[in-house]
């Protein structure tokens, strides 16, 4: 698909969003959260659609897309992997967690993998805290995580047939 026609798909699919959500109070946050939903992140080009649509400023859709850490402006990897950073998983050895897994996939926190295959999240609580530290990928949540087990959730990962839609 080319870069113009990706674009057109982008302000359809907002339109239709923004038409869905924009007599909602507050409507910004779900229209982004169902921007994300359906395509995976907000891209740049579907910010000036969406201050149209709710009459604020290209600065206000923005300022609410940079604040949330839970938007991506640019596409995830195929699989994520979020590394819980609360208390509870940083007392059970975390912090060397992710010292381990930015360095074996040689990314930092929100960015992806070279190969796009995954994109490393902190997150904060994961609700296992007995079971820390804990990591969540897609929906699924492995306790008790240390480098040895992390490496082998990632070699999973690759061995995973890829979804086709």
């Amino acid at each position: 698909m080319s870069e113009a026609s990706s674009q057109a798909d982008h302000a359809d699919l907002v339109s239709d969003i923004i038409a869905a959500h924009q007599e909602q109070p507050g409507a910004l946050l779900p229209i982004l959260h169902a921007l994300q939903d359906a395509i995976g992140y907000v891209p740049g080009d579907t910010l000036p659609i969406i201050a149209s649509g709710l009459n604020l400023s290209r600065a206000e859709v923005h300022g609410v897309v940079t604040f949330y850490h839970y938007f991506r402006s640019s596409p995830p990897g195929r699989h994520t992997i979020q590394i819980c950073r609360a208390e509870a998983c940083q007392a059970m050895g975390s912090r060397a967690l992710e010292e381990h897994a930015r360095r074996s996939l040689n990314v930092d926190f929100h960015q992806t993998t070279g190969d796009g295959e995954i994109t490393l999240l902190p997150v904060y609580c994961l609700g296992n805290c007995a079971c820390s530290p804990s990591v969540r990928v897609a929906d699924r949540v492995f306790s008790h995580v240390d480098a040895e087990r992390f490496d082998e959730i990632v070699k999973q990962l690759g061995n995973t047939a890829v979804e086709v839609k």
